[in-house]
């Protein structure tokens, strides 16, 4: 009977893990997608990313990203 309840409490134990490991891991994983597509959608615009933001160049558009990031986080 202990070996039942002890199989018991594991199976818990595993079952509590694995919902903190994907409380942790689902927001950490959506904003890096949402970090890379505005990386994309401003290297597709002309622009450089650097310091954590888009920034202008001569040929940079900024309709074209502000639309491609709208398209990216609509998905």
């Amino acid at each position: 009977m202990k070996e039942a309840a002890g199989e018991a409490n594991m199976t818990v134990i595993t079952i509590i893990l694995i919902g903190v490991i994907a409380a942790v891991a689902i927001p950490l994983i959506t904003s890096l997608m949402s970090n890379t597509a505005e990386r994309a959608c401003c290297t597709e615009a002309g622009g450089e990313w650097s310091g954590g933001a888009c920034q202008s160049t001569a040929l940079f558009d900024q309709n074209s990203y502000n639309t491609c990031v709208a398209n990216a986080n609509a998905d």
